[in-house]
């Protein structure tokens, strides 16, 4: 396989040429229920599922990031339905169920909420090899008093720093639209684009430096720039051949700025 390039072809093309456990890391968002035009493609969910768990590596991650359409005054489900199949049909692990949400989403009519989020399952092989949690600061510093039991089981206290950082929650928040979720113009003319602090945060958490990560749906790019920033390898798979001439028109502007080098 060529490293730090998007095949353009039907990713069950591309991962069929894989070994198995060859990948270390996959994020993607495929093209689920319709919802957006993707130049008529459409894609063979259950196959790719598997194929998806036969080329990651033991301990490697799939951020897969659903949502569903809402059909006969119904949403589909298909986001649940899509999970319980990598976890009862293929043997992934349903390791998180982590909220992507939109603080700036476009409104909507009809008598519902609006929809503010999407749902970025984490599927793992087995237990995750990497966990590199992002953190904040605690609201509280200091000492601590905790309880002990001394010798005569009296309690006693004693006074202990407080953790000063504390991992995030698993609902991540970003703005989204033009010129916010990438600086890259070119991109927009793909129709639903990663936020590159999504991507950013995923590799971050999941991966090392060196770590092979997949895209099967590569779109406009995103995946493919963030890794290659990140010092991570890279690997795309876009069916579409305006969705690859748009990504690699993209992703030329870091080669001219000597961001985007092969590693």
């Amino acid at each position: 396989m060529e490293l730090y390039k998007i095949y353009n072809e039907d990713c069950l093309i591309t991962m069929g040429r894989m070994p198995n456990e060859f990948i270390d890391f996959v994020i993607t968002s495929p093209p689920y229920d319709d919802i957006r035009n993707y130049n008529g493609f459409h894609f063979e969910f259950e196959k790719i599922a598997h194929e998806l768990f036969r080329i990651l590596k033991i301990g490697g991650i799939v951020i897969w990031v659903v949502a569903d359409a809402t059909v006969d005054g119904s949403e589909t489900g298909t986001s649940f339905k899509q999970a319980l199949f990598f976890k009862e049909k293929v043997g992934f692990r349903i390791h998180d169920t982590m909220i992507y949400y939109k603080n700036n989403p476009m409104p909507q009519t009809g008598k519902r909420y609006h929809q503010h989020f999407e749902y970025m399952f984490a599927f793992s092989k087995g237990s995750p090899k990497t966990f590199n949690p992002i953190t904040e600061q605690t609201k509280y510093r200091g000492l601590a008093n905790m309880k002990n039991r001394g010798k005569e089981g009296l309690l006693d206290y004693e006074k202990v720093p407080r953790t000063t950082e504390k991992k995030v929650g698993n609902v991540f928040f970003y703005s989204v639209g033009g010129g916010i979720s990438t600086k890259d113009k070119i991109a927009y003319h793909h129709p639903a684009i990663f936020p590159e602090q999504l991507v950013y945060d995923q590799i971050y958490t999941w991966t090392n430096e060196g770590d092979l990560v997949y895209d099967p749906f590569m779109g406009s790019g995103t995946t493919a720039k963030v890794a290659h920033i990140m010092n991570r390898k890279w690997i795309g798979s876009e069916i579409s051949k305006e969705y690859v001439e748009i990504a690699n028109e993209r992703l030329k502007n870091y080669t001219t700025n000597n961001l985007f080098t092969k590693k």
